[in-house]
C-alpha cells in the first residue's frame, strides 16, 4: 500500500482536497489515507488526527491570540506524519499552518515528496517565500497561469492545474417555484464569518432601504450558509423589509443567482462564482481597523477581486473599507442597473479573463495526476 496524508488548514481546503482524493480513489484502490481534516475528508472514511476547527483561524489578531495553540497543533500534526510514514503529504492551501508542517516533515524526513495545492499568493506579498518553499516543496500546484514566473524564477517544479470553482457544472434543472414570481433579484453575498457579518449587514440593510426608497420593484436574496442563516436572520427580523428574504440551500442558490440580473459579493472566492453565473456585480468588503491597517502594511496590490488582480483594472468595482457603506453600494448599483451597457461590458471582460483560468480536463483531475506521477 502506498501512503499518503492530506494536509488541510480551513473548511475550504477540506473540500478542495476531498474532490482531488475522491478522483484518486476511482484510479488506485491500494492507496492508504490519514489527514488533517474535516468534515468531506471524514466523508471519504479518512481519520483525521485531530479536528481541523482546532486549527482554522482567519484574521492576523486572531492568529496572534492563538499562536502558542498552533504552535503546538503544528509540533502534533509533524509529529503524526513521521510515525505515519506517507511515499507523500499533499498539503492544501492554508499555507501559514500548512507550509510551516511541510517544511519540519521535510527536515526530519527528505523521502516524504511534498506536494502543495494552491499555491500562496506572492504575488500579492512576500514573493521572498518561494525561495524558502523550493527547499521543501516538491511540487507546487497553480490556479492561475500569471503565477508560473514567480516559481520558475526560483526552478521550484509547479503545474497551472486551473481553478477548481470553474470545473464544477451548472444544474440546469433545478426548480425554484417559490421564487418564479420574483422579478429583478439582487443576489447579495455577505460573507460567512461571523466578523464580516457584523461588518456587511447592518451596511446593506441600509443600502437596501435607499434602494427600496429610489425603487421598490427590485427583490434582494441573501445567500447564507447552514451556519450563518440564524445570524443573518438577527438582523433582518429587526427590520420591516418585505422584499428581502434568506436562502441557504445551495442548488437553490445557485438556480437563484442565475436568475439575478445583479450581485453585491463580499471579496474573495465566491466573487468567482458570481462571474461564472454571468452575473454583473461589485465587491465590497469592510474589517476592523486593525486588520485593515496590516493588510494595507502587507499587500502590495492595487485590487482585492481576481479578475481585477488579472486586468490590473477595475473591471468590477470595489468598494472597500470606508468605501464600503450604504450610500456608495447604493450609487455603485442603482447607476449599473440604468447603464446595460456598462453591464454587458463588464460581462463580455470577465468572460475573456475566465477564460485563461480553465485548465484543459479539470482542476482536480490534474492534480490527481500529478500526485500519481509521484507514486511508482
Amino acid at each position: 500500500m502506498k501512503k499518503i496524508f492530506i494536509l488541510t488548514g480551513e473548511p475550504s481546503g477540506d473540500k478542495l482536497a476531498s474532490e482531488v482524493i475522491s478522483q484518486l480513489k476511482t484510479k488506485r484502490s491500494d492507496l492508504e489515507f490519514l489527514c488533517v481534516g474535516g468534515t468531506n475528508l471524514e466523508k471519504l472514511n479518512i481519520k483525521t488526527i485531530y479536528d481541523q476547527k482546532e486549527i482554522t483561524y482567519i484574521a492576523f489578531t486572531d492568529i496572534l491570540l492563538n499562536f502558542f495553540k498552533i504552535k503546538r497543533k503544528i509540533s502534533e500534526a509533524v509529529n503524526e506524519i513521521l510515525k505515519f510514514n506517507p511515499d507523500i503529504l499533499f498539503s492544501v492551501d492554508s499555507p501559514d499552518f500548512t507550509l510551516r508542517v511541510a517544511k519540519l516533515v521535510k527536515g526530519k524526513n527528505p523521502k516524504i515528496k511534498i506536494i502543495h495545492f494552491i499555491a500562496p499568493k506572492v504575488w500579492a506579498w512576500r514573493e521572498g517565500r518561494v525561495k524558502k518553499m523550493k527547499k521543501f516543496l516538491d511540487h507546487i500546484l497553480l490556479l492561475f497561469k500569471f503565477e508560473k514566473e514567480y516559481f520558475d524564477k526560483e526552478k521550484l517544479i509547479n503545474t497551472f492545474v486551473g481553478h477548481p470553482l470553474l470545473d464544477k457544472k451548472i444544474d440546469e434543472n433545478i426548480q425554484i417555484d417559490q421564487f418564479l414570481d420574483k422579478k429583478n433579484i439582487i443576489s447579495i453575498f455577505p460573507g460567512s464569518r461571523t466578523s464580516e457579518i457584523n461588518h456587511h449587514m447592518p451596511i446593506l440593510i441600509n443600502f437596501i432601504k435607499k434602494m427600496n426608497t429610489k425603487d421598490p420593484n427590485y427583490n434582494f436574496i441573501f445567500h447564507a450558509t447552514d451556519k450563518n442563516k440564524k445570524h443573518l436572520l438577527d438582523y433582518i427580523s429587526k427590520e420591516r423589509v418585505k422584499n428581502l428574504e434568506i436562502i441557504n440551500d445551495d442548488k437553490i442558490k445557485t438556480a437563484v443567482l442565475k436568475k439575478s440580473i445583479f450581485a453585491v459579493v463580499k471579496s474573495g472566492t465566491v466573487s468567482l462564482e458570481v462571474c461564472k453565473m454571468n452575473v454583473p456585480s461589485i465587491i465590497i468588503y469592510k474589517m476592523n481597523f486593525i486588520n485593515f491597517y496590516l493588510a494595507k502594511l502587507l499587500l502590495n496590490i492595487k485590487f482585492v477581486n481576481m479578475i481585477n488582480i488579472i486586468n490590473n483594472r477595475e473591471v468590477i468595482p470595489e468598494l472597500i473599507q470606508s468605501e464600503c457603506n450604504a450610500e456608495e453600494i447604493f450609487k455603485s448599483v442603482y447607476y449599473f442597473l440604468k447603464k446595460p451597457n456598462l453591464i454587458a461590458k463588464q460581462k463580455e471582460e470577465i468572460k475573456k479573463t475566465l477564460e485563461t483560468l480553465t485548465s484543459p480536463s479539470s482542476s482536480t483531475e490534474e492534480a490527481s495526476n500529478i500526485i500519481l506521477s509521484y507514486i511508482s
